[in-house]
């Protein structure tokens, strides 16, 4: 099958875009996660809807193109969902990080990666290496979008199989059946 690129790029994008801003909602309860569990809980509870979301969106775009999407087709459309959704939410993340994070906020981060690498015996180069570093807002938000790319390629793959095999469902055709006596 032919894939038609414009339309894998307009349907990514859009549907992108709507991803992104389920994140970002997402995000919000992140950011409130701060200073209180609960909003950690709804956070980690809408992450877990995530991968269905994106397989909602497959499925979508699936009609979009007629019903038929073989594997790489479909695996190249939830790389590209998730690559769009990242770019939405990394604003937010820049944001949060550059303006809304409690002062010190990456230093204790970086802290506590560090203790934890040093409570699990990790090597003393490594370490070494994380002790030296600086993280500003511009690092993560770009460190976000890769992450969040890495899951995509990852999650897409179940993904793209179960929307390829996906029955479509038979709509009626469009004639007039009306009787005229």
């Amino acid at each position: 099958m032919l894939e038609n690129r414009s339309i894998l790029f307009k349907s990514a994008m859009t549907y992108g875009l709507s991803f992104g801003l389920f994140w970002c909602f997402k995000y919000i309860f992140f950011m409130l996660g701060v200073s209180s569990n609960f909003f950690s809980f709804i956070y980690m509870t809408l992450t877990f809807f995530v991968p269905f979301i994106g397989l909602y969106y497959t499925w979508r775009y699936k009609m979009d193109v007629g019903g038929q999407l073989g594997f790489m087709h479909g695996w190249q459309f939830g790389v590209l969902l998730y690559f769009f959704a990242a770019m939405v939410v990394a604003l937010l993340h820049y944001m949060f990080y550059r303006y809304m994070a409690p002062p010190g906020f990456l230093a204790n981060s970086l802290q506590q990666t560090i203790d934890m690498l040093k409570s699990a015996q990790a090597d003393s180069k490594m370490i070494e290496a994380i002790e030296g570093a600086t993280i500003s807002p511009i690092q993560m938000a770009i460190q976000g979008i890769f992450n969040n790319v890495f899951y995509g390629i990852i999650f897409s793959i179940p993904v793209a199989y179960i929307v390829k095999r996906l029955r479509t469902p038979v709509l009626p055709d469009n004639e007039d059946t009306t009787d005229d006596n």
